[in-house]
């Protein structure tokens, strides 16, 4: 083993130190807002899913078992305040564990910090890798941009309520289905570019197993990405005059698990009026999400902020991401959805399509961190004379730039100012404060 392998190894052991160190500290604290709301201390649904996981009458319908029958097993070992509480850190957990493999997968291998030998410094090496580890865990904090007590914003009575967040600390099974719907939004981009010569037929039963894990869990997530899936392959199908047919039926075979889940979950939904309550789907432009926020429009930049940001000063290289381009979708998606349909009846209140939206604004802002990082060690690279010189190389190529560094420090800020308001959120919910 040479020097440089040497370096490589320390590093990548420094850095699953600080990573693992970093989420120990995170599910600490989100351990105790969990637990406070289980114990009913902060106002959230916990106290039915504690019914539920003991298989009590919770006056809800929950049928998704993943997430109550890991609490239950838990439930064995500990009281039902602390099983519930465990289960959700756990998976939360997990969602920041899967992210930090994906980032250093989909990102070291392009870049020198990746690699053994090059002209970048060990110290730089170390320094991005932990780099990965921050965004990985800043991630799951970021909400929606709202400014401090006393300022008023037209339109928008409530920080959170018709603006939304990618982070909504207080709903425990869209933190416990984000896992597996991130793992099989990886999946799924992964198939993309591969699935009309073949692909893996590992990829495709991992894809399907990903997909119905998440919607075992919560469906919110299913009900967006086979919407955005099933467009862009029907896009793809017509586009090259049906010459893709099977390798399409491929893939959508790997839908046939989840569709018969969904089925089951949605049957409540999809019947005539029983007992003169109302059922099914409604539609509509934008009626139920206007009696949260007055302001639509504005409602989305606070919430997008960022994902705007990346796509507005990064336009070309968000073309050529397949990642980026499909989270996009997803979210186009996950607007109509929430903007034009509803649950009739009771459950018309509670807005039950805003959660595929929240699903969609996570995606947004993960694929556009990834790619962030990607163009920012490309940049800091060139500006140390590590890529060739045809690309501006050289230090003083790289203050040269100094467009193209603003650019980059201008989404930095804005995705700070994301993680900022996510922190203020989330440390107000645990002393007590209101989820809107």
């Amino acid at each position: 083993m040479n020097c440089c392998e040497k370096e490589l190894r320390r590093n990548r052991i420094i850095d699953a130190a600080v990573f693992l160190a970093l989420l120990a500290w995170v599910s600490a604290v989100t351990l105790e807002l969990f637990y406070g709301q289980t114990s009913g201390d902060v106002y959230s649904d916990m106290k039915a899913y504690i019914l539920e996981m003991q298989g009590l009458e919770s006056g809800y319908s929950f049928p998704y078992p993943v997430f109550f029958k890991l609490a239950a097993l838990i439930h064995l070992f500990a009281s039902p305040e602390w099983s519930v509480a465990l289960a959700t850190m756990l998976l939360n957990g997990l969602g920041m564990t899967v992210t930090k493999l994906a980032f250093n997968c989909l990102i070291l291998p392009g870049t020198e910090a990746g690699r053994a030998g090059g002209k970048a410094s060990g110290a730089w090496r170390l320094a991005f890798r932990i780099a990965l580890s921050l965004a990985a865990v800043s991630l799951f904090f970021i909400s929606m941009l709202y400014p401090p007590k006393g300022m008023y914003v037209p339109g928008i009575p409530f920080r959170y309520l018709g603006v939304f967040s990618a982070n909504p600390f207080h709903n425990a099974t869209y933190i416990a289905a984000r896992p597996f719907g991130i793992l099989a939004f990886l999946w799924y981009v992964k198939l993309l570019p591969v699935y009309e010569e073949g692909g893996r037929g590992r990829d495709y039963v991992l894809f399907s197993l990903f997909l119905l894990a998440a919607t075992m869990t919560k469906p919110s997530f299913t009900l967006v990405l086979v919407s955005a899936a099933g467009l862009l392959m029907l896009y793809r199908l017509v586009r090259f005059g049906f010459r893709n047919f099977r390798p399409t039926v491929r893939l959508g075979l790997c839908f046939v698990p989840t569709f018969l889940d969904l089925l089951y979950q949605y049957k409540g939904v999809f019947v005539a009026a029983e007992e003169g309550q109302e059922r099914g789907l409604g539609f509509c432009f934008g009626e139920v999400w206007a009696d949260y926020c007055y302001n639509i429009p504005l409602g989305i930049c606070l919430a997008m902020g960022f994902p705007l940001a990346v796509l507005a000063l990064n336009f070309r290289e968000c073309r050529k991401d397949a990642m980026v381009r499909f989270s996009w979708l997803l979210y186009i998606v996950s607007f109509a959805e929430a903007f034009l349909l509803y649950e009739r009846g009771f459950r018309k209140v509670d807005f039950n399509f805003s959660w595929g939206y929240m699903y969609g604004i996570f995606f947004c802002q993960f694929a556009s961190v990834l790619l962030l990082l990607r163009v920012t060690a490309r940049e800091l690279a060139r500006g140390m004379g590590a890529c060739r010189k045809d690309s501006g190389g050289g230090l003083q190529g790289f203050w040269d730039r100094r467009g193209r560094r603003a650019a980059i420090l201008l989404q930095w800020m804005a995705y700070l100012g994301h993680v900022v308001c996510g922190v203020a959120y989330f440390t107000d919910m645990l002393h007590g404060g209101t989820y809107y």
